[in-house]
């Protein structure tokens, strides 16, 4: 299945299907996906991974391995995965069976000004992710299609990853110069998490 083949849903869709299953996940966004799902999931387990683009699976793969006994779940970009490949292998090596790997497959580094993506029309993170040794990989263009399957997905052991293919929405993320003497974004996330983890 390639892009070009791939009906495409909006992230909006996307993601509110994930918000009916939000229970008491930890959820680690990155970039463009994080607007929406702050919208539809307010909670105080959300954790943005900002500022170093492609850092989100493995920060989610620590919090995993720290939280055994809880779900995690990352909503990865396709151009921010495509910067850290081997971070599918790691995760695969580490088995997490509380681990839910959402990749956003729109085709563009929509962050920057909707570039497209290198190999844009072929690559496949699922099929990536099934060659690493992920223990269930699927794919979806259609929102329907995701909620009717997205139940058994989640019942059985991970690690688990899920690519959906979407449409360029044109969200982009502008990047502003740390301010001297302030605190760093995820310096400021994470002790909330962190206390919420704690409970």
């Amino acid at each position: 299945m390639t892009n070009q083949d791939a009906r495409r849903m909006s992230l909006d869709a996307a993601m509110e299907v994930l918000a009916r299953r939000r229970e008491q996940q930890v959820v680690v966004g990155t970039m463009t996906a994080n607007g929406v799902w702050r919208q539809k999931s307010p909670h105080e387990l959300n954790l943005a991974c900002i500022g170093f683009m492609g850092g989100a699976s493995t920060l989610a793969l620590g919090v995993a391995l720290a939280q055994p006994e809880r779900d995690v779940w990352v909503i990865d970009g396709d151009g921010s995965l495509m910067m850290q490949l081997g971070s599918l292998g790691t995760i695969a090596g580490a088995a997490p069976t509380n681990f839910l790997h959402i990749v956003v497959h729109n085709g563009v580094y929509e962050t920057s000004g909707s570039q497209p993506l290198p190999s844009q029309a072929e690559v496949d993170f699922a099929q990536m992710a099934k060659g690493a040794g992920y223990a269930q990989t699927a794919s979806f263009g259609d929102a329907e299609e995701f909620d009717a399957a997205l139940d058994e997905l989640l019942a059985a052991d991970g690690p688990t990853l899920i690519q959906l293919y979407t449409r360029p929405e044109d969200r982009f993320y502008s990047a502003r110069p740390t301010p001297p003497g302030s605190t760093p974004a995820m310096a400021k996330m994470w002790p909330p998490v962190a206390e919420a983890l704690a409970r």
